[in-house]
């Protein structure tokens, strides 16, 4: 048999290679396209839980997109309190392969995707769902994720108001400096979840709870805003699906699946459904649905975070590293 080898790209490669906001968005959109044209395999996420003592778990997430040629699995830690040990909570790795043999193509060090392309997918929902002429954006949480959130949002309104808050005052100072930073633009960091997101035009929830909380209150949501909660424990409250003209999903097989999520109550109880569910982001970006059509709606956006826009992304940068000769071959067999 012929050797077989595999790219690897770590941390280091994939940080050198500067990825721009627009190749970051244009990757993962090509994801959501294949999949509104019918051209993936998404299999809902699982989940292991090593401990309960240890405050985390491991998502996995698997998936193949067909224009790509590439089926991909990703691990992720998500341990909401290694910031105690000065450790990112979200550490993760994309193992690419080739779908018609079964043999690896890449393993790439996923931290990194992983907060560009949740931050993309809650920047793309935003295209299509919120009003566009949205400048106000309300943002909780200030992990990792939530940097790509407010940095790709802006790449696209162009905000002229960023209000943050998260738990310890610590990082929201810190996250706002860097967002300071790195746009060039003021950040507001308030000391409440309802003077961050009260009258926003759009609002994110990406909160790091132990355990589900209702602390974004329906009633501070202002008609014609866009929200989008993706924290792992709901932070939301039941009557938030009550004032919404369409919600969105980016996948409903893996929503309405597993034990976590910001709407896992309201799928359990019956308040989501697919009778109510306006339709998946891909289905919108390929036109088979209607986006945002009209400046009154009040929309809702809630991501659990796609296996194809890894793979999209993965796939995006072993392209640019074979370009600049980055990265590692490694032999397999």
């Amino acid at each position: 048999m012929e050797p077989v080898w595999f790219t690897f790209l770590n941390g280091s490669d994939i940080e050198r290679l500067e990825l721009t906001d627009t190749e970051i968005l244009d990757a993962v959109e090509d994801g959501l396209r294949a999949q509104g044209l019918g051209e993936t395999v998404i299999e809902p996420r699982v989940h292991l839980m090593p401990d309960p003592a240890f405050h985390g778990h491991f998502n996995v997430l698997r998936g193949y997109v067909a224009p790509l040629s590439l089926a991909g699995v990703k691990i992720v830690g998500d341990y909401v309190g290694n910031y105690r040990q000065g450790l990112p909570s979200e550490m993760a790795l994309l193992n690419l392969f080739d779908p018609r043999t079964g043999m690896p193509v890449a393993v790439l060090d996923a931290t990194a995707i992983t907060e560009m392309r949740t931050g993309a997918l809650t920047a793309l929902g935003a295209r299509h769902l919120a009003r566009p002429d949205a400048r106000v954006l309300g943002h909780i949480g200030a992990r990792a994720t939530s940097y790509w959130n407010v940095r790709l949002l802006d790449r696209i309104f162009d905000l002229t108001e960023i209000r943050v808050h998260s738990r310890r005052p610590e990082s929201r100072r810190a996250f706002a400096e860097r967002l300071e930073r790195d746009l060039g633009k003021p950040v507001v960091v308030t000391e409440d979840w309802r003077s961050c997101v009260e009258g926003a035009d759009i609002v994110v929830e990406a909160s790091r709870l132990e355990r589900p909380e209702q602390l974004l209150r329906t009633e501070w949501i202002a008609p014609g805003a866009l929200v989008v909660p993706y924290g792992t424990n709901s932070a939301v409250e039941l009557t938030l699906t009550d004032i919404m003209d369409k919600i969105v999903v980016d996948d409903w097989g893996q929503a309405h699946a597993g034990p976590f999520g910001a709407l896992r109550a309201h799928v359990d109880s019956g308040r989501l459904n697919e009778t109510n569910l306006h339709g998946e982001l891909g289905e919108i970006v390929v036109g088979r649905k209607p986006g945002r059509e009209s400046a009154d709606e009040t929309n809702l956006f809630w991501h659990r975070g796609l296996s194809l826009s890894d793979i999209a992304l993965g796939a995006a940068l072993l392209r640019k590293a074979e370009e600049r000769g980055l990265g590692q071959k490694l032999r397999f067999s």
